[in-house]
């Protein structure tokens, strides 16, 4: 029982320590091909067609400690968000119109994390075309000048469209609309416009022809349809004429405006007439026909009209002049005229513009001082602006206008008529930031509405803003990641936030401060946003390696912004590997090997890869070991204890290993066990009970455990045919002669936790005749390997173990018996009980366990083993 009890807590301890040095692998993304739907989106192509809102991939990955996922997408600063993802589900979402003519690759970084580490990864979607983009002609407008004497068939132009997409939908084919009512056609391949076979231009019948060119694409697929998509445009084509038609008047009909102020011989107006003949023009010569009655003149070569008196000798309001332009040929002929009426009106003079003023007077600039965003609809009461028209009637009606960045401020009334009192409102109380403008400046204008000269006037407006404190402190970053190697000593530098205010004063002024749980061993300098360990702190990888908390900025007044703060431990090589036992010794069968462990504490490869090697051995050149996982077996050639005791004559010998185990890490760490090996051969019996004895050859008190279970479960059988026979006597008077009855118990269902039976098996191979199988072999094997994962069990007593289920033949049915108390020896390689003294003992309970077997199995009739 005393081995029990050291067996229990050292059994926990080291369940505890394998749980603690795990260490924590990154996720992960499947890579499932460029065709897959779900992976890490790389080379994901999207048509640009595709509906916002559509579910286009399935972001899928995994933990290799099969901890939940969670998934995320980021952008390049400045880079538009095409896409949203559930970061549970991976579920990615189109959430902006793709548009290929404009982006044909988006850039996207997939993250994957486990809640502690988070992997990144940048792909590329690629944006295929879809028919959606309709031809465009190019260098528009299109005018073209044609002699009415080209010839039919004469190619006068050459149309160009293009198309943005690609394939068959970016092909452009080209069409007239109304082909028989017009007298041009068009190549359709190549757009040259061409005068039809057999038709003429006239330049008498029609001087200018409009030609509707249709270009349409070839087609292609657009939301699953096939779509066409055309675009029209209009060639304008002027037919040039020969000298065969008589002059024109341009601008017609003609109005002239005479003031009082104006002085005689100043002129009022010019018409212009041309020649219908455009390709050989002739002078035009210009003369009244009447209506002038001598106040006013027309140059005969300009045709500019002067007045030739001053206007308060004018005794008509409107006079109405008809004048002649006639084309005289350059041999001084008269070939052809026209006529025109120009009519010329006797008006008041407009001579006072609007006028802006002040509480003093006439003023052309304005100031006013205010704080920064006022309440929307609030009027700037500081201003006082008066504007004012001295003309009369239509003269004297104008309007106002705000002139400068626009939606801030409007004015009111917006138009005048002589006087007004002039309102500024805010309109847009956001824009009217001290941070973007300390001044804001505006135009205010005032201009005539349906007065000829337009007379207008100006002011400057300037409003000189004050600060407020309107904004929040704010982080260059929501998050900052930062490193730091476990030996850094205390008070170390560790990464520097930042954030700005952009008030002014006091209140642009950022104190920092980090709060959280994990905060406990580092502090932050309030101004500058240095972060460093505390002065105590000591850092250490192996047990924690991540650290997470906040940082906060705040100004004066209260108000603040927070980001997160990832901190990670990096790993030094700072522990040695360590063996269980310095001094360890073991039982080696030939043809199977024995095994040592070293266990490094360091958290992170390569300082935790052991490599193992023989440093010393007596005697030599016997002995291999694996590298990597410390196995240590015979030389290939030793394959029998003759070979043995040809090396030494010593039949007991203990064989001695120096072994080193050393890791990877820079500086590398190694120690040193010795390691003492009982060599032995395989028994020739055969059967379990030789499989056990070679089990227990080491661990007598195994054999006990298990004698001490069968000898109670025989009292206990004993028992329970002495009390069944005892109460069927007492119930009849009659001496019944003796039956054996054995009846199966159920086996009724364990509310706790049960370890396996030990079975005994008809071993295959010499190194396999006595298998245990039990939930103990997980948490350590017979050569001390603790590599084998375990998960930890609470530390309470170990439970018995039941019988060996014995070998059966044929269909015979199974002896079963049911469990006793026991105790389970522990598998720790007792050092005392290794002894050769010893060995009489253990060979004499084995004995004694194996008659007791043997005469049970033929009392109940089942065949010996």
């Amino acid at each position: 029982m005393k081995h029990v009890r050291h067996f229990v807590p050292s059994l926990f301890l080291r369940l505890v320590h394998v749980c603690l040095v795990q260490a924590n692998y990154a996720p992960y993304f499947f890579d499932n091909g460029a065709r897959s739907t779900n992976g890490n989106m790389a080379l994901l192509s999207l048509s640009e067609d595709t509906p916002v809102g559509a579910h286009v991939y399935t972001l899928n990955g995994t933990d290799p400690e099969g901890d939940p996922v969670t998934y995320g997408l980021t952008y390049e600063a400045g880079s538009k968000r095409y896409f949203s993802v559930d970061g549970n589900l991976g579920n990615v979402t189109l959430i902006e119109e793709l548009d290929r003519e404009k982006e044909d690759e988006i850039e996207v970084i997939v993250s994957i994390s486990d809640g502690m580490s988070t992997v990144s990864e940048k792909v590329r979607i690629l944006v295929t075309d879809a028919n959606d983009e309709s031809p465009e002609f190019i260098n528009t407008p299109y005018i073209v000048q044609v002699p009415e004497n080209s010839p039919s068939g004469t190619s006068i132009f050459k149309i160009e469209a293009v198309d943005r997409d690609t394939g068959s939908g970016g092909s452009i084919t080209y069409f007239l609309q109304n082909i028989h009512a017009n007298k041009f056609t068009i190549d359709r391949h190549s757009g040259v416009l061409r005068i039809k076979s057999g038709v003429t231009l006239d330049y008498e019948k029609s001087r200018t022809h409009f030609v509707v060119v249709v270009a349409k694409d070839g087609g292609g697929k657009l939301r699953g349809d096939n779509k066409v998509f055309s675009a029209t445009t209009t060639v304008t084509v002027n037919v040039e004429d020969v000298q065969d038609t008589p002059p024109m008047f341009i601008g017609t009909p003609y109005y002239g405006y005479v003031y009082e102020d104006t002085l005689a011989g100043s002129e009022v107006l010019t018409v212009v007439a041309l020649d219908g003949d455009r390709g050989k023009p002739n002078n035009i010569h210009y003369c009244f026909v009447n209506g002038s009655e001598g106040s006013f003149e027309i140059n005969n070569t300009t045709g500019a009209i002067s007045v030739i008196k001053s206007p308060n000798q004018l005794k008509k309001e409107v006079y109405e002049l008809r004048v002649q332009a006639s084309e005289v040929s350059p041999e001084g002929d008269v070939s052809a005229y026209a006529f025109a009426t120009v009519t010329i009106r006797v008006v008041d003079l407009n001579n006072h513009p609007p006028t802006f003023y002040g509480e003093s007077g006439p003023q052309n600039k304005f100031e006013l001082t205010m704080y920064e965003h006022p309440p929307e609809g609030e009027i700037l009461r500081g201003l006082k602006i008066t504007v004012n028209d001295s003309d009369q009637g239509a003269n004297a009606k104008f309007n106002l206008r705000l002139v400068g960045p626009g939606g801030i401020f409007r004015v009111v009334p917006q138009t005048v008529l002589n006087e007004a009192q002039v309102t500024i409102i805010v309109e847009n109380s956001a824009a009217i930031d001290y941070e973007k403008f300390k001044v804001l400046t505006f135009k205010l204008l005032a201009i005539e509405v349906n007065t000829p000269e337009k007379f207008s006037s100006t002011a400057d407006v300037a409003i000189r803003l004050l600060d407020t404190n309107d904004n929040v402190p704010k982080f260059s970053s929501d998050y900052y990641i930062a490193r730091i190697p476990e030996n850094s000593p205390g008070g170390s530098n560790v990464v520097a936030v930042t954030a700005t205010d952009p008030d002014s004063g006091l209140w642009g002024e950022v104190k920092y401060s980090i709060y959280g749980t994990g905060a406990d061993l580092f502090l932050i300098h309030p101004s500058t946003g240095i972060i460093y360990t505390q002065p105590w702190a000591v850092l250490d990888a192996e047990v924690n390696s991540k650290y997470n908390f906040y940082v906060k900025a705040e100004d004066t007044d209260g108000k603040y912004s927070l980001a997160e703060v990832f901190i990670t431990v990096l790993d030094v090589n700072d522990h040695s590997p360590e063996f269980n036992e310095n001094i360890q010794e073991k039982t080696m069968i030939i043809g199977t090997p024995v095994k040592i462990e070293a266990i490094d504490q360091d958290a992170e490869e390569p300082n935790n890869i052991v490599d193992y090697s023989i440093m010393q051995a007596d005697p030599a050149n016997v002995f291999d070991i694996d590298q990597s996982t410390g196995e240590i077996k015979l030389k290939s050639y030793i394959r029998s204890l003759d070979i043995i005791h040809n090396i030494t004559k010593n039949k007991d010998c203990i064989w001695s290993l120096v072994v080193q185990a050393k890791d990877r890490g820079s500086p590398s760490f190694s120690t040193t066990a010795v390691l003492k090996i009982d060599i032995t051969e395989e028994t020739l019996h055969k059967g379990p009970m030789a499989a056990f004895l070679m089990q227990t050859k080491d661990n007598p008190m195994k054999a006990l455990g298990v004698l001490a279970g069968v000898m109670g479960i025989m009292v206990l059988i004993t028992i329970m045919i002495s009390t069944a026979m005892f109460w069927r006597n007492k119930r009849s008077n009659k001496i019944m002669p003796v039956r054996r009855i054995i009846k199966k118990r159920q086996t009724p269902q364990s509310r706790t936790v049960r370890m396996e039976w030990l079975k005994f098996k008809r071993p295959s191979n010499a190194a396999e005749k006595f298998v245990v199988e039990d939930d103990a072999k997980s948490l350590q094997n017979e050569n001390s390997n603790n590599n084998v994962q375990a998960a930890p069990v609470p530390p309470a007593a170990p439970l018995p173990p039941p019988p060996p289920a014995l070998a059966t033949s044929g269909n015979t049915a199974v002896w079963r018996v049911p469990t006793v108390s026991g105790s389970l020896t522990p598998k720790f390689i007792n050092k005392q009980l290794k002894k050769r003294g010893h060995s009489s003992a253990h060979n004499a309970l084995v004995s004694e366990l194996k008659m007791k077997f043997e005469k049970r199995n033929a009392a109940m009739g089942e065949p010996h083993i």
